[in-house]
């Protein structure tokens, strides 16, 4: 299978970011999102097996940690593990107008594009599915949470049949596990088409469940 290699770092419109697109046509858009105090860089060892007929594009948070690296909230000491939708939907706003003055830049069309988010980086991509269902065609919520008041969005009609990959660690001691497997539920309750991978591991993606997604992504 091919492989994704070298992405080359872009800036447009305020915005740093990774990008991957061995395909000049292709017209499949997959979006990393990295965790806290991550950055443009942090998702690649995650993608790097999957197929190369898709664009990839890893953006920086907006937020500078003081500790070093980027958030996708803005920074509020002690409030980190509590982060809400209220907290995440500028970002979340602000994200999803990159993404589209870009690919209009490009010639894309991406009316549709799929997300692989961890830790705090797949609290945004709940985020975003639950704000904008429409423009997600499928995916990854790795070691995170749906954030608070996710759950008032997760309404039957908009949820129906998404594919949602979600993977967890059973001793993570940052994000319980027990995060996951109410997202699990919640989804499930939506009508999603959710497959769940929990391991005996930490907070980290581990050999497994890696796996197991990269099958989620070569399915639909």
């Amino acid at each position: 299978m091919p492989t994704v290699t070298e992405p080359r770092l872009h800036r447009f419109n305020n915005w740093v970011f990774r990008l991957s697109a061995t395909d000049p046509k292709s017209k499949s858009l997959l979006i990393l999102i990295h965790g806290w105090m991550g950055d443009e860089n942090a998702m690649w060892v995650l993608a790097r097996k999957l197929a190369s007929d898709r664009t990839i594009l890893a953006p920086r948070g907006p937020f500078v940690v003081p500790e070093g690296g980027y958030s996708w909230r803005e920074v509020k000491p002690g409030t980190w593990g509590n982060a809400s939708m209220e907290d995440l939907k500028p970002a979340a706003e602000a994200l999803l107008a990159f993404v589209d003055e870009w690919s209009a830049s490009a010639g894309m069309d991406v009316n549709q594009f799929d997300l692989m988010g961890f830790s705090q980086g797949a609290a945004m991509t709940y985020t975003l599915a639950l704000l904008y269902p429409q423009r997600i065609r499928k995916m990854a919520a790795l070691s995170g949470f749906i954030p608070e008041g996710g759950d008032a969005f997760l309404f039957r009609h908009r949820f129906a049949g998404k594919p949602v990959f979600v993977s967890h660690g059973r001793m993570d001691k940052m994000i319980p596990v027990k995060q996951a497997r109410k997202a699990v539920a919640w989804l499930e309750g939506a009508h999603a088409r959710v497959t769940y991978c929990e391991s005996d591991t930490g907070h980290k993606v581990s050999k497994e469940c890696l796996k197991e997604m990269e099958r989620f992504f070569g399915k639909y």
